[in-house]
């Protein structure tokens, strides 16, 4: 966990705010919690979408 992920306080607040998708289909292949810090690291940063950590997932999907 990076110095500004959430805390597991902080994701049990915000998880059940999040809309489930109901559709079949493929499985994700990152978490939602990973998705959602990656896009506060970015915003927080102001670095371009390029430079996001791996551990957030690639930048271009």
């Amino acid at each position: 966990m990076g110095r500004g992920d959430l805390t597991n306080g902080q994701w049990a607040r915000l998880e059940p705010l999040l809309p489930r998708g109901i559709k079949p289909g493929r499985p994700h292949v990152w978490t939602r919690r990973q998705l959602i810090d990656g896009i506060r690291w970015r915003t927080r940063t102001g670095a371009p979408w390029r430079d996001v950590p791996e551990r957030y997932g690639p930048w271009d999907r």
